[in-house]
């Protein structure tokens, strides 16, 4: 979610940011739109490219509110891997200090919270889209780092799709901008690296946090400071669904998780919901939020769909997002969130944060949390920004930090919720007449698109069927192995729509 107004750019002018007066400013020229820059574009094959790679770079200049500044930057075009496991590129901007004997890197990830290319940090820190608050403020806090005298990689973590709240691919996204980085300034795997991220940026650095051990084994974290945490999608949704601001985000992160696990939400929308998914879909967070006040999710959704905990894709990947489900950190954590009306800072839900940082201790992980009552969720950015700061500062130099596991609560329960059946499936065995093994599908709540039936023994597949569509009515399919009647045995019979797996069921045929 969105850090706004000027909490960041108050954080950076305390600690003596690099921040530029008219005089040290001259006007930038726009840049090309991401979606309009070749750079931004790959097209050669990517299964063998090894992730954190470089596939091209150039040099920028970092521009503040339309101005360009002194300060340059790479840009890199590297590999990285998708939410649904595939390979995929985007772009990350490295800011060297200006002098420096060891680098030492900050991996800051922005809350951008985009649908729209024009939001990507990579975008606007060349200047383009000078009017986007957030992206000004957080580059005060960027700079500051800077100034300290760290490397700092901003990664467009979102990837190509824009596939904002994806947390698994702006985790992976986060870690192979950092290999990248290592890569582009030719230093050792050993490297310290700190990440830091709020709001949406917590997203990114969280589950980077949850990853590095199987996924980037070998980079060197220290530490990780995230603040103003959405540790429960549908805790969260909860909390915003009709609130006067907030609720705006929520259309946008529908639109988002489709294209994140390649799913269509079209046939639970109603007119209207369609509508405002329709006016979401390119925009930055600071077009929706407060847009839309009072909105409800049941507003988007066609009345048999209201109850909106019984739809099995917005389940499914609702828990699949629950933070610490992923992996378990390997670094000190420092955890932040604002707590301004005894349940969160309006978006957040601070009992989760707490929740999040119990499991991590109860895990063996150094953890430090922090509640700051009475704020808001942009007032909290301010405290959690100092704090992190030195937190940070403290790793990256190797200086123990204390353990405050001692005193944080057991919070919220974390467990996913039940998933609900999407399927109604009948075996009606093998029919020699039809050569195969007849099933019969039907849809649960609705019509459902782009289905893969398969149909596996072992590790072997033996037969495979896409379904383009599959209504409300029962449907009946034909599954043979090689034009013919699957031999007797145990078998798994499983139906997958994009990411999930809407069905999977161990069947014995003959």
């Amino acid at each position: 979610m969105a850090l706004v107004t000027r909490g960041a750019l108050l954080w950076a002018l305390m600690t003596g940011a690099v921040i530029l007066t008219a005089g040290q400013a001259s006007a930038a020229s726009a840049p090309r739109l991401p979606t309009h820059d070749a750079f931004y574009r790959y097209s050669g094959p990517l299964e063998k490219v090894r992730p954190g790679a470089v596939l091209r770079r150039r040099q920028v200049q970092i521009a503040e509110s339309g101005s360009s500044t002194p300060v340059t930057a790479t840009q890199v075009l590297y590999r990285t891997t998708g939410q649904l496991g595939q390979p995929t590129v985007t772009v990350a901007t490295v800011i060297r200090p200006a002098t420096t004997v060891v680098p030492k890197i900050v991996a800051y990830q922005t809350a951008y919270d985009a649908l729209g290319s024009e939001c990507d940090p990579s975008y606007t820190l060349r200047g383009g889209n000078p009017s986007y608050g957030t992206a000004k403020d957080e580059e005060q806090v960027i700079l500051a780092y800077v100034n300290a005298g760290y490397t700092v990689v901003v990664s467009d973590y979102e990837g190509e799709k824009l596939d904002w709240g994806a947390g698994q691919e702006s985790g992976y996204g986060t870690l192979d901008a950092i290999r990248a980085t290592e890569r582009l300034l030719k230093v050792p795997s050993a490297t310290p690296v700190g990440m830091i991220g709020y709001s949406g940026g917590s997203i990114a650095t969280e589950f980077a946090s949850e990853l590095a051990p199987h996924y980037a084994p070998k980079l060197h974290i220290v530490g990780v400071a995230e603040g103003g945490v959405p540790v429960d999608f549908f805790h969260n949704l909860s909390y915003i669904n009709g609130s006067p601001s907030w609720s705006g985000v929520i259309p946008a992160v529908l639109v988002a998780l489709a294209r994140a696990y390649h799913l269509s939400f079209q046939p639970y929308l109603s007119a209207y919901g369609a509508k405002v998914s329709h006016q979401v879909k390119n925009e930055c967070i600071n077009n929706f939020l407060g847009s839309y006040p009072g909105l409800t999710i049941q507003k988007l959704l066609k009345p048999r769909f209201h109850n909106y905990q019984k739809l099995h894709d917005l389940v499914a990947i609702s828990d699949h997002l629950i933070m610490s489900r992923t992996g378990t950190p390997r670094e000190p954590l420092f955890m932040g969130v604002g707590n301004a009306d005894g349940t969160g800072d309006g978006v957040m839900v601070a009992k989760d944060v707490e929740a999040l940082a119990h499991t991590y201790c109860r895990r063996g992980v150094s953890v430090q949390f922090s509640v700051y009552s009475g704020d808001d969720h942009t007032q909290a950015a301010i405290p959690f920004e100092e704090k992190a700061f030195s937190f940070l500062t403290e790793r990256l130099n190797g200086t123990p930090v204390a353990n405050g596991c001692a005193s944080v609560g057991h919070g919220n329960s974390l467990a996913p919720a039940p998933v609900p059946p999407a399927l109604h499936l009948s075996i009606i065995g093998i029919s020699h007449r039809r050569h195969g093994l007849v099933i019969e599908l039907a849809s649960v709540d609705g019509p459902l698109t782009d289905l893969v039936v398969t149909l596996t023994r072992g590790h072997r597949q033996v037969a495979r069927l896409r379904l383009p569509q599959l209504p409300m009515s029962k449907r009946q399919l034909v599954l043979r192995r090689d034009g013919g009647v699957p031999p007797s045995g145990p078998y798994r019979l499983a139906v997958h729509q994009g990411g999930l797996v809407l069905l999977s069921r161990r069947i014995r045929i003959g």
